[in-house]
């Protein structure tokens, strides 16, 4: 993130970011966006596809990205599929064979042996959602391969986002890839990456932007990071918007003392939810941050499944890492940061619009809110934070 003058009395949290200049990254809303651009470059591959998902669906979207692959592999490239076995156990049982024998090489990261229980090895999941083809473009984002519309209920389509890369970025993402899968196979006696395809990319890009991500080794706390830093250096706005809210006390704490300051802080959450549970833990901390100044909206119109943010007009992220323990702790993920003002200022009018199907909390009804809904909230809270504990990790909450 830039820094000027006005800002070097704020201290910003230590970040490893690396900004790599001179790329092209094209922002992507949702399936009618994605799926296309995807599939046309995966039809494009002539060398290589990596593919690497948390939820591979059997439905339209999926089934089409399915196809793709196996004409990929038919016609001699070499393709490579990763799916996490908690997000893609529902995938039916005759896909993954009939893709091997089209000869696309399939893996399942940490694949469930019996029925599935949430200790703490089986949250330990791939939840990134990453692609490569020929080492020349990438996908990065919060899309899995399912449909918009999957499951049915909403005549809006699902809110979320991925980038669409081409530059000298490829370099780090087209390396990550490779090495998950080799770390994988080998773990599974199963063949490694094979040769090496070198990364190549358009000369004209003019976009500053890092690859991060959070695994179990040396980038532990990157993605997290990266976050805390933007926020600490905030000075006119941040937008986060977000599909598992439940942020650790130094973010909590940035987030207030950069309203308080004069920082417009707007959060856009879920409305809808799959996980209950989560969610009414999760509102046990919107009295803090409304009291704080903080805008907080649930969305409303669809699925929200977003993991983005945009800072001061210029820095944004897209991409796989919720802001809650369990993506910034446990989950393997994927973002990528830009330096842009004209990329974010894109983002930025997307989440504006989404805005117009959400419900804006006001901080005093919140206040009003009848005790038994204050001490649920409370008590789902207190219940994450005893998983927190049993994981280690009992200081982020």
């Amino acid at each position: 993130m830039t820094v000027d003058r006005g800002q070097s009395a704020v201290r910003s949290p230590q970040s490893a970011v690396r900004w790599v200049p001179g790329n092209h990254v094209r922002l992507l809303q949702s399936g009618a966006e994605f799926f296309p651009a995807l599939i046309g470059a995966i039809d494009a591959a002539r060398h290589e596809v990596h593919v690497e998902t948390y939820i591979f669906n059997a439905d339209v979207s999926g089934e089409a990205v399915r196809d793709a692959l196996v004409r990929a592999a038919r016609r001699g490239v070499v393709v490579r599929l990763l799916i996490d076995g908690v997000g893609s156990r529902d995938l039916p049982p005759g896909w993954q064979p009939a893709m091997e024998a089209a000869g696309v090489a399939v893996l399942v990261y940490r694949p469930l042996v019996g029925s599935w229980h949430a200790n703490p090895k089986s949250l330990r999941r791939l939840h990134r959602k990453l692609v490569v083809v020929d080492a020349r473009i990438a996908f990065v984002g919060g899309m899995n391969l399912i449909d918009d519309f999957e499951p049915p209920g909403f005549d809006v389509p699902r809110l979320d986002f991925s980038v669409e890369v081409q530059g000298p970025l490829l370099v780090a993402i087209h390396r990550s890839a490779r090495r998950l899968w080799q770390r994988v196979a080998l773990s599974q006696l199963q063949r490694g990456a094979g040769r090496v395809v070198e990364p190549s990319w358009p000369t004209d890009g003019r976009t500053r932007a890092a690859f991060v991500v959070r695994d179990n080794f040396a980038h532990r706390r990157d993605i997290e990071r990266a976050y805390l830093a933007a926020l600490a250096l905030a000075r006119r706005e941040i937008f986060i918007a977000n599909a598992y809210f439940l942020p650790g006390r130094r973010f909590r704490k940035l987030l207030r003392r950069a309203a308080q300051r004069g920082v417009r802080v707007r959060l856009l959450v879920q409305g809808h939810t799959d996980h209950p549970f989560f969610q009414l833990a999760a509102r046990a901390l919107y009295r803090e941050f409304l009291a704080a100044g903080v805008e907080i909206a649930e969305y409303h119109a669809s699925e929200l499944h977003a993991k983005v943010a945009v800072v001061d007009g210029h820095w944004a992220t897209v991409g796989s890492s919720n802001i809650d323990p369990f993506s910034l702790l446990l989950a393997r993920e994927a973002n990528v940061l830009v330096d842009d003002p004209a990329f974010a200022q894109d983002l930025r009018a997307r989440l504006d619009a989404a805005c117009a199907g959400a419900e804006k909390l006001d901080p005093a009804a919140w206040q009003r809110r009848p005790w038994w809904r204050r001490q649920l909230s409370e008590a789902a809270y207190a219940a994450v934070r005893v998983v927190l504990g049993m994981l280690g990790a009992g200081r982020w909450a």
